[in-house]
C-alpha cells in the first residue's frame, strides 16, 4: 500500500470514529458540583488549628463517589467565587505571584472538569484572573464565562463551554459568571468586558452547541442565585433559568450561599451553597437505541462534607502551600490597644467602625466617611495583631474611593442606609433592629438574623446626627453639623469617602440617593489602594493601633440613636435575639 492510499484509508477510519455514537444499553454519569468555596482550600484555620471544612473534605467526597460509581462515570464542575474569602486565596493572588497558583494545583490534583467564575473572582482583578486563566490551561481545565463578552470585537473573553467524551457519549459543559458585575465592581477591575444577561444569552449558547458538538447530556454552571422564579433579579436568575431552558439537563447555582436541589422531569437545578459545606450530586441515566439517547432520568441531592474525613494524602501534597499561607498570617504586624468587637457596630458607634472612618477620613479629599461592618461577628483582642486579624478588620478587596455627593444625596443615602438597618418603633416592645426568624439552610438550625444584608448597614463619620427610631424613612436622620462644628448644607457638594463596592452601587444604596453609578467617574475625586493595604501601611508606620484614640483626632464626629429610652433597651433586646448573651 503506497503512502497516498494508506492516508486515504486511514481519513476513511478517522471520519467513521468521528461519526460513530454510542453503543446502545443503558449509561450513568454521576455530576459532582462545588460553588462558593472562597478559598478554603486547607482544613486548618492559620490561627489556633482549628479544623475546617476545606476542598480536602471534598476530595473525600469524590474519591468516594468515584470509587462507587467508576471513575469515568463522575463529572466535577464548579461554579464561581473561588479565589476570595480566605488568607490563602489572597496570598496566592497578591503576595507570591510568582509561583503557580496553589488553585489550578489543586484542582488539577481533584480532577476537576471544569470551573466558572464568580464575581469575587473577577474582583480580584486582570492580574489575578488572566493568571488563572493561564495556569487553569496548563492543567488542562477550561476556566468558563461565556457571558464575560469583550468589547474590541464582541467575542467572549473567556471559553464559554467545554465537551467531556465518555464512555462513547459527549457531555457539554457551559458556564457563565454573574451578570450583575457592573453594579458592584469598578470597571477598573473587569476593563476591555462587559457582562450579559443570562436570558436569553445561555439558550442561545446551548442551541448553538448543541447544533454544533451534538451532546447527550448538557450542563450549565452559572454563578448566579437561585432566585425567587420571578424574572427581577439579574444576580439570581436561576429559578428563571431553570425554568425557560431548553435542552439541558443540569443548572448548578451559586452565588447567594444557600444549599438547594430543586427537580423536574427535565432538569435539576443544584446549589451546593459555600464554603465547602456541600457537594453537590445529579444522577444522569440515559438510554441509548441506534446510537441515539431514547430516555433519560434525572435526579439531585446534597451530600454533607465532614471537616473530619479528608484526604490526606492531597494534605500532604499541598503542606507547603499551607505553611507559607500560615507563616504569612501569623507574622506580627502591629499593637492593638482595645478590643474591636464587630457587631457592637449595629448598635451605635463603636471603636471598630471608628476605625474605619479615621482611615477613610484621612484621605486628604474627604470631608465624609461611608462605611458599614463587613464582618458579621467576628473579634480582634488587644495585644498584638497579626496578618490574619486584618481579614477580621477588613475581609474584601475593597478599594477607597472619593467621590463628590451633594449634602442632600449624604442625607438620602444615610436614610436608606438606615431603613434597611432599624424599623420605625411605634411600641417598646417592637423590634428596633430589623431582624427575623428563619431557618439558616447553612447550619439547619432556626435562629434570628437581620433581614437584610449587615455590610450594607452605613454610618457616617465626620458628621454629628442622630437617627430616631420613632420616626419613618427619610424623617429618622437629622444632620446636625460637622465634626468640627462647621455647618452642613445639603444644598452644597461634600468629598465622600467609600468602597469601590458602594461607589460602584453594590448594595443599592447609591441608587437609593438618586446617583447613576454607572456615570461614577464623573464624580470620582481619587481613588485609593485596597483599605486593607491601607491599614497595614498606618499600622507599618505607627506601629500601635488605638482605635479611640485615631479616631478622636481624625475628627470622625458621633451619632446615636434617639430616643435613648426607646432605642437602647429594645436593640439590647434584639442583640440578644442574633448573639445570645456573648
Amino acid at each position: 500500500m503506497n503512502i497516498r492510499t494508506l492516508a486515504s484509508a486511514l481519513a476513511v477510519c478517522l471520519a467513521a470514529a468521528s461519526c460513530s455514537g454510542p453503543k446502545d444499553g443503558t449509561y450513568s454519569f454521576t455530576l459532582l458540583t462545588t460553588n462558593d468555596i472562597h478559598g478554603t482550600f486547607f482544613d486548618s484555620t492559620y490561627v489556633g488549628g482549628n479544623v475546617k471544612k476545606s476542598l480536602y473534605g471534598i476530595k473525600h467526597v469524590v474519591d468516594s463517589v468515584r470509587s462507587a460509581d467508576g471513575a469515568g462515570n463522575v463529572i466535577l464542575v464548579d461554579a464561581g467565587d473561588i479565589v476570595q474569602g480566605d488568607n490563602a486565596a489572597y496570598y496566592f493572588n497578591y503576595v507570591d505571584t510568582l509561583a503557580p497558583h496553589v488553585y489550578p494545583r489543586m484542582a488539577k490534583y481533584m480532577g476537576y472538569d471544569a470551573v466558572a467564575l464568580g464575581n469575587h473572582d473577577i474582583e480580584a482583578g486582570h492580574p489575578v484572573y488572566d493568571r488563572l486563566v493561564k495556569d487553569m490551561k496548563a492543567q488542562g481545565i477550561p476556566l468558563l464565562a461565556g457571558n464575560a463578552i469583550r468589547t474590541d470585537n464582541g467575542k467572549p473573553y473567556f471559553q464559554t463551554y467545554t465537551v467531556l467524551k465518555r464512555n462513547g457519549l459527549r457531555i457539554a459543559v457551559l458556564g457563565y459568571d454573574n451578570a450583575n458585575i457592573a453594579g458592584w465592581l469598578s470597571e477598573r477591575l473587569w476593563y476591555g468586558m462587559r457582562f450579559e444577561s443570562l436570558i436569553p444569552l445561555v439558550q442561545k449558547d446551548v442551541d448553538r452547541v448543541v447544533a454544533k458538538e451534538k451532546p447527550h447530556v448538557v450542563i450549565v454552571a452559572v454563578h448566579s442565585g437561585t432566585g425567587n422564579g420571578d424574572g427581577t433579579q439579574l444576580e439570581s436568575q436561576g429559578l428563571d433559568l431553570m425554568k425557560s431552558l431548553k435542552g439541558v439537563d443540569f443548572l448548578i447555582c451559586s452565588h447567594d450561599h444557600r444549599p438547594r436541589v430543586v427537580q423536574s422531569d427535565t432538569i435539576c437545578l443544584i446549589n451546593s451553597g459555600s464554603h465547602s459545606r456541600y457537594t453537590g450530586r445529579g444522577r444522569i441515566d440515559l438510554a441509548v437505541e441506534g446510537g441515539k439517547v431514547v430516555s433519560k432520568s434525572l435526579s439531585a441531592s446534597l451530600i454533607p462534607v465532614d471537616a473530619r474525613k479528608i484526604d490526606t494524602l492531597m494534605a500532604k501534597e499541598f503542606h507547603d502551600d499551607f505553611a507559607a499561607v500560615k507563616a504569612f498570617s501569623v507574622r506580627k504586624v502591629g499593637e492593638l490597644r482595645e478590643d474591636l468587637v464587630t457587631r457592637d457596630a449595629y448598635k451605635g458607634m463603636c471603636g471598630y467602625l471608628d476605625l474605619i472612618h479615621a482611615l477613610s477620613l484621612s484621605m486628604p479629599e474627604a470631608r465624609i466617611s461611608f462605611a458599614a461592618p463587613l464582618t458579621f461577628n467576628g473579634t480582634v483582642k488587644a495585644g498584638d495583631i497579626i496578618y490574619n486579624d486584618l481579614f477580621t478588620i477588613y475581609p474584601f478587596e475593597n478599594q477607597l474611593y472619593v467621590v463628590k455627593m451633594t449634602g442632600k444625596e449624604v442625607k438620602d443615602y444615610l436614610e436608606a442606609s438606615y431603613d434597611g438597618w432599624v424599623n420605625t418603633v411605634s411600641a417598646p416592645a417592637d423590634h428596633v433592629l430589623r431582624i427575623v426568624p428563619r431557618d439558616d439552610p447553612r447550619t439547619g438550625s432556626r435562629t434570628w438574623s437581620f433581614s437584610g444584608r449587615s455590610y450594607n448597614f452605613d454610618s457616617a463619620g465626620g458628621l454629628v446626627y442622630t437617627v430616631d427610631v420613632t420616626r419613618p424613612r427619610g424623617e429618622r436622620v437629622v444632620i446636625e453639623s460637622f465634626a468640627d462644628g462647621a455647618p452642613f448644607s445639603e444644598g452644597e457638594t461634600y468629598n465622600v469617602a467609600m468602597t469601590s463596592y458602594r461607589a460602584s452601587g453594590g448594595g443599592g444604596l447609591m441608587a437609593e440617593a438618586g446617583i447613576d453609578t454607572g456615570r461614577i467617574e464623573e464624580r470620582l475625586v481619587a481613588t485609593y489602594p485596597e483599605f486593607r493595604d491601607i491599614l497595614y501601611e498606618y499600622l507599618k508606620e505607627n506601629s500601635v493601633l488605638e482605635p479611640s484614640s485615631i479616631g478622636a483626632g481624625a475628627g470622625i464626629g458621633r451619632w446615636r440613636f434617639v430616643p435613648e429610652a426607646v432605642a437602647v433597651p429594645g436593640i439590647e433586646r434584639d442583640m440578644e435575639l442574633l448573639f445570645g448573651n456573648r
